[in-house]
């Protein structure tokens, strides 16, 4: 489990292909590695990876077909800069959201200006994430928490305050570029429960009349 809120800037050193799969070299930037530990999970661009391999200035980890399907990694490349958060403690401080760096799926950055000085942003979801993406409401980009400050229908914008692209690889994201998302956990929970039957995520969704029979609203 994470909080969205990044560590470090990484950089990916080597991109190693095993058939469908992909092994990562990681250098870590100034990520504290002194308690990481075989087998520890590190969110890379908001995908949680496992350490196969501890290194002095970074780790080892190894994607799965199903992960490079659904995230960026496909068309990353060395010496690309990445997101870095270690998994939470008991004692860890929830600055962002409840975020456990599985990747639902691809947006697509389709407009960027400055406001003040914030950076905005304009993505478009999939149609079939896109009913899980609230005004108001968090989504966690390449493992960054943010906030939805307004919605149109498939689209979403966010503002990105000076600190946070600062820290992230969100500063240099421009109209064209895809990014990894994770929507709200509690939004895909909350439809598993109304739809208990439903095989998949796609479509439908939870709707107010759902919650109101049961019980949520009043």
């Amino acid at each position: 489990m994470f909080t969205g809120i990044i560590e470090a800037l990484g950089t990916l050193r080597k991109i190693e292909r095993k058939g469908d799969d992909i092994r990562l070299n990681v250098a870590s930037g100034h990520l504290d590695l002194s308690d990481v530990k075989l087998g520890d999970s590190i969110a890379t661009n908001g995908v949680c990876l496992t350490v196969v391999q501890c290194l002095a200035d970074g780790y080892v980890a190894d994607i799965s077909a199903e992960t490079v399907a659904l995230t960026g990694f496909a068309n990353y490349h060395v010496g690309q800069k990445v997101n870095l958060e270690k998994a939470v403690l008991p004692t860890t401080r929830l600055g962002g959201h409840m975020v456990s760096g599985h990747v639902d799926g691809i947006a697509a950055v389709e407009q960027r200006s400055v406001r003040g000085k914030a950076i905005e942003f304009w993505l478009a979801a999939p149609a079939e994430l896109a009913h899980y993406i609230a005004h108001k409401g968090s989504i966690t980009i390449d493992g960054v928490s943010l906030t939805v400050n307004e919605i149109d229908g498939h689209r979403f914008r966010l503002t990105i305050v000076p600190h946070t692209a600062s820290e992230t690889t969100l500063t240099a994201l421009q109209a064209g570029d895809k990014v990894n998302i994770e929507v709200d956990l509690i939004a895909r929970y909350l439809e598993r429960l109304m739809n208990p039957e439903k095989p998949t995520t796609s479509g439908g969704g939870v709707t107010m009349e759902m919650l109101a029979n049961a019980g949520f609203m009043r």
